[in-house]
């Protein structure tokens, strides 16, 4: 994610991050060069203007000027400034009204609304503990409806039909009916989009808003549009009170121009992110998180946050348990390891989380090149018996024969996944004697800088992280 613009903010300010002293042709020359990268990264012109004017007004004060390390106070003024640019804190979901509250999800066809919808309905039912309805208002697209009704079935909302000869607005009002009868927390509202903004569109859509008064109007909007996003969204603004914004695709946007503009351009909080095509790849937008993960000081509360949620809790603790007790670290933990850091998102959606590993685009044929020997050890463990997994010493040179076979691999990738799985044997013995588990995690817990823990690592769960992120 916003792999071109951490690469280009990246150099701009490495030359001057080290200075022990910094004047005001330095710094101009600094500013310079981060407007010319928020430029390439598709940044909307007012807002770069806006952005790189108040950076030079900080720095050239005594703020910096008279600092004792005046280049990372520079840093630090940088990433506040895109820390106000995309809206200081994350806003959440105002969800205070009487049952159903109405979400009314608009934006262009094509932006990712109807899958949006779902994954917005995971996210309530899992973590907010809402009981969810969905309804399509889209009536020029049948698929649509059958897309949003299979998408309720896989995430466990409740889905309230509705047929393409039916007005969208009977449909919401229909909806908020059904909802009330089945004690709905929340209403979403997924709309019809167009190819390009249009009158009929935006009429439609203005009167579906005036019928149902929702507490939240959100636009979802692709990322990887970049300015263009900001100036659909301008639109959208002058035409519904909107409460927020879903940037979709963020995963894919190496540039970073939408989520620098549409904050500024429309005064509206950008609300999440999709950061995938899974149901649950939705995640908060935390304007301070983000700003770090530009700058490449990573993501380490998101991190611990994803580990907390999709880490299984007991098996770490079975594991940690196990090991201090003296019993093996065997093929089958190793196996666990691998599939509960694919439940995380995989190696590179770790690896950009981490301080100094945010340009993971340079990296991106090793990092491929791990994700695919990752599933390559995951095939031939599971061609082992249950026996082989839990006694590796067991396995001789015909039942490798065989384990090759059943996993498409040869002998020596078998051999390889058994020295591997030695080595990590090794590590885990370290880890845990003597209260290892506990040193590394205050360790990690005391990472400091801005998208670090602060300390707040505490809330990990034993034995959290998969240990080749160790």
């Amino acid at each position: 994610m916003f792999e071109s613009l951490t690469d280009r903010l990246g150099n701009a300010l490495k030359s001057i991050s080290g200075q022990a002293k910094l004047t005001e042709d330095n710094i101009k020359g600094t500013v310079r060069e981060v407007r010319m990268a928020l430029l390439e990264a598709d940044v909307a012109l007012p807002v770069v203007k806006a952005f790189t004017d108040q950076v030079k007004e900080r720095a050239i004060g005594t703020e910096v000027l008279k600092s004792l390390n005046p280049g990372q106070v520079f840093l630090k003024i940088v990433h506040e400034e895109l820390m106000s640019v995309m809206g200081e804190a994350n806003e959440g979901l105002n969800l205070a009204t009487q049952p159903p509250a109405v979400v009314l999800m608009a934006g262009l066809q094509g932006a990712g609304k109807t899958t949006t919808v779902g994954k917005l309905a995971k996210y309530l039912a899992e973590r907010e503990k809402k009981k969810v309805m969905v309804v399509s208002a889209d009536v020029y697209r049948p698929a649509a409806i059958k897309q949003l009704e299979t998408l309720a079935g896989e995430v466990g909302a409740v889905f309230h039909p509705s047929s393409s000869d039916q007005d969208p607005v009977d449909i919401a009002n229909g909806a908020i009916d059904a909802a009330r009868r089945a004690q709905a927390d929340v209403l979403l509202v997924d709309t019809a989009g167009r190819l390009a903004i249009d009158d009929a569109m935006m009429a439609e859509i203005k009167r579906l808003h005036a019928a149902i008064t929702p507490i939240e109007t959100l636009f979802v909007v692709d990322a990887m549009t970049g300015q263009d996003a900001a100036n659909t969204a301008r639109a959208f603004s002058e035409a519904l009170p909107l409460t927020g914004v879903v940037l979709t695709k963020a995963d894919g946007d190496a540039r970073g121009g939408a989520a620098l503009s549409v904050r500024h351009i429309t005064g509206k909080p950008i609300k999440f992110m999709g950061m995938g095509e899974k149901t649950d790849a939705l995640e908060p937008f935390h304007p301070d998180r983000v700003a770090s993960r530009i700058l490449d000081m990573g993501d380490v509360l998101t991190l611990i946050e994803e580990a907390e949620r999709k880490i299984d809790k007991s098996k770490a603790d079975k594991l940690a348990k196990k090991i201090q007790k003296g019993k093996g670290f065997d093929l089958e933990d190793f196996l666990d390891q691998i599939q509960q850091m694919k439940n995380m998102g995989g190696l590179t959606s770790m690896m950009e989380k981490l301080p100094g590993m945010g340009n993971i685009g340079a990296m991106a044929k090793q990092t491929n090149a791990a994700e695919g020997q990752f599933k390559q050890m995951e095939a031939i463990i599971c061609s082992m018996t249950r026996d082989e997994r839990r006694f590796p010493d067991k396995i001789n040179g015909s039942r490798k024969k065989r384990i090759a076979a059943g996993s498409g691999t040869q002998i020596q990738d078998v051999n390889r996944v058994l020295k591997q799985h030695k080595q990590m044997q090794k590590m885990m013995k370290k880890v845990t004697a003597k209260g290892g588990m506990k040193k590394m995690m205050r360790a990690m817990g005391s990472m400091g800088g801005p998208g670090g823990m602060g300390g707040g690592g505490g809330g990990m769960p034993p034995g959290g992280m998969p240990p080749m992120i160790r």
